[in-house]
């Protein structure tokens, strides 16, 4: 059990190291961006024993916190005056931006924002200089791992930024990330990202076609799953998405088809950045698109199967 765990479950505690974690977090976790994954993360936050604030602009994502046993908050700036470390969890570049304005405006020298979402390093880097102005840490951490592994605390953390820093925050990562990779200094964490979602972006395909080869072998996708994730062609991916393509089950997003799309944006102006040939993502963007065009954009990347299923009907 983390030391930051056993300050806030042991209110009493006077020893040092008790102290020391304590002040590395001012008692309360702030975060701004209670969607799939924040939802999941200030969950798991709270389930190991911190005490965590946030807010999101939508009522019910704030509703659920609150049940969840989290302390809501009016807007962004709040919490930037109730802790000295926040995590953000944002949808969009704009968002992002706004966040950081409105944390600017009240926040605390030393105050450290932990940025887990998956944006361009320019815009993670505006953000951080708006923070920067005034003596606000960024750091940028994004994650490997989808909405359902957010859940079962199945994340990795790359991080990146102030060495120092990202050591003293290492009982936060711990309570909502399995791992955590320090990486260097500030971008390397996306860099990192963006070569993960390259190759997500190819296994959640790969797995689509082998559960389809093998149902019009008469194999289910069910025992296919079970059989081939203890093999040689199994991967991360087919475990996560295997099951859902299995039972039908992506309309329980936790990764949105629309929004995989601005990551799929992402690494491909990664790619022409650097002249870097990628033949295999490449065909996976018709696919991706398809299902947009199927009307799969608010559902689960899994539904990527009934795609490959409709293109193949007879």
């Amino acid at each position: 059990m983390s030391t930051v765990r056993k300050a806030s479950q042991k209110k009493n505690s006077k020893s040092p190291t008790n102290a020391k974690a304590q002040s590395q977090t001012s008692g309360l976790i702030g975060f701004v961006g209670l969607g799939i994954m924040g939802s999941a993360m200030s969950t798991n936050m709270l389930k190991a024993g911190f005490q965590v604030c946030g807010f999101d602009p939508s009522a019910t994502a704030r509703k659920n916190f609150r049940v969840a046993g989290g302390r809501p908050c009016k807007d962004a700036s709040e919490v930037a005056v109730l802790t000295q470390a926040i995590i953000f969890s944002l949808p969009s570049p704009d968002a992002l931006m706004q966040a950081a304005e409105a944390v600017a405006s009240r926040a605390r020298k030393g105050l450290v924002v932990i940025e887990t979402s998956t944006f361009a390093i320019q815009d993670k880097q505006a953000a951080r200089d708006v923070l920067a102005k005034k003596g606000v840490i960024m750091l940028d951490c994004p994650l490997s791992g989808t909405g359902a592994q957010a859940r079962r605390k199945d994340l990795t953390v790359y991080s990146s930024g102030p060495a120092k820093v990202v050591q003293q925050l290492k009982p936060v990562f711990e309570g909502f990330a399995k791992a955590n990779y320090y990486l260097g200094e500030f971008g390397n964490g996306m860099k990192m990202k963006l070569m993960a979602n390259l190759l997500v972006a190819i296994h959640n395909v790969s797995t689509a076609e082998a559960l389809l080869f093998g149902q019009r072998f008469g194999i289910s996708p069910a025992l296919a799953v079970k059989v081939l994730s203890d093999g040689a062609g199994g991967s991360r991916m087919f475990d996560v998405r295997g099951p859902v393509m299995a039972d039908g089950s992506w309309d329980d997003a936790t990764m949105k088809v629309s929004t995989w799309q601005k990551d799929m944006k992402l690494i491909n102006a990664a790619l022409a950045a650097t002249h870097t040939p990628a033949p295999l993502f490449t065909a996976t963007e018709a696919i991706y698109n398809a299902a947009m065009g199927a009307g799969h954009g608010d559902h689960d990347t899994a539904a990527v199967f009934d795609v490959l299923r409709r293109m193949s009907s007879t």
